[in-house]
């Protein structure tokens, strides 16, 4: 594969690599969330993953793919967390050298993850795309091999095997609600679901506290926000990227943005009606059904739960 935008045979020729390392994630129907959204609500639990969140898929789709004078060469990435810790557990597995950058202050929980899965960090910037645009500056001097979070074919079409599982296993599948921070989630989905059921819509949604990749899609080109103040890590990006942009504008039928206390409720509920844990990005897409219930109503409705890495003070403030 090339930078060309991946296709259905890629996400089909990812799961064929993937499923020799990860277990296919459950599906469930909540009775609880149902019954408060008046539709037939399902959760994708891509928690369970081994790392805790679904970028696990992409990253040893990727890894598992460098030539030797990649591996050879090491791989760099920028992260918050979910992307670094994919990286990490996939370079361990493969016996590649890892450096993640983080920017200053980052959830200290993920940042411990990713040293005990082997990789070395670097903190670096106030947010994640100072320390992306450090990453791409340190890759260039060192030839290090750079692992974008979202221009990757592999990493999006590891992702997409998410859209994969849903269809087989809810065939009649309506609605996929996707956070959205890079789009490698929602632009591997979508690839997935909608060449399977055209007909199902998916739906993005981001928090208006970092509206980028929401900007982004409206405008169908990659745009800046000056905005980037949400607390969800998964979310928080401030410009959009050019491959999943233009995924996402072919695929999702729509983008929502909730504000940082409605995914705090989120958080708090998919607790109490799942009794799963659910990081801000995780929520986001129970937020956004809130938000749009009237429009799913007797509808299958599918919210991926995408990451459960939240740390025990977010869980208590949340809580309060």
């Amino acid at each position: 594969m090339t930078n060309s935008l991946p296709t259905i045979a890629d996400v089909f020729d990812a799961r064929r690599v993937i499923s020799k390392y990860l277990n296919r994630t459950s599906l469930y129907k909540y009775s609880g969330l149902s019954e408060i959204l008046n539709c037939q609500a399902h959760v994708k639990h891509e928690n369970h993953q081994p790392i805790g969140a679904f970028k696990v898929r992409g990253g040893i789709n990727l890894i598992s793919r460098l030539s030797p004078e990649e591996k050879q060469m090491g791989v760099i990435a920028a992260s918050t967390g979910n992307h670094g810790q994919s990286i990490a557990y996939a370079s361990k597995l493969f016996g590649v050298r890892a450096i993640v950058v983080v920017p200053l202050g980052n959830n200290p929980d993920k940042v411990r993850n990713i040293q005990r899965l082997g990789a070395e960090i670097i903190f670096h910037g106030k947010d994640f795309d100072e320390a992306r645009e450090y990453v791409e500056m340190l890759s260039k001097k060192e030839e290090y091999r750079y692992i974008h979070s979202a221009n990757e074919p592999h990493l999006i079409a590891g992702v997409g095997t998410i859209g994969l599982e849903i269809i087989e296993d809810l065939p009649g599948v309506d609605v996929i609600i996707v956070p959205v921070g890079g789009g490698s989630g929602a632009s591997g989905i979508s690839i997935a679901a909608k060449s399977l059921s055209p007909r199902v819509e998916i739906i993005g949604v981001q928090s208006e506290a970092a509206p980028a990749a929401y900007l982004s899609w409206r405008e169908g080109k990659p745009v800046s926000s000056d905005t980037m103040r949400t607390f969800a890590e998964g979310l928080a990006t401030r410009v959009g990227f050019e491959m999943t942009v233009k995924i996402m504008k072919q695929n999702l039928s729509d983008f929502i943005l909730v504000t940082d206390d409605e995914i705090r409720s989120a958080m708090r509920l998919m607790l109490e009606m799942t009794h799963n844990l659910v990081e801000g990005a995780g929520a986001a897409p129970l937020a956004a059904a809130i938000k749009i219930k009237d429009r799913l109503k007797g509808k299958n409705v599918v919210m991926i739960l995408s990451g459960a890495n939240v740390t025990m003070e977010m869980i208590k403030a949340v809580l309060v």
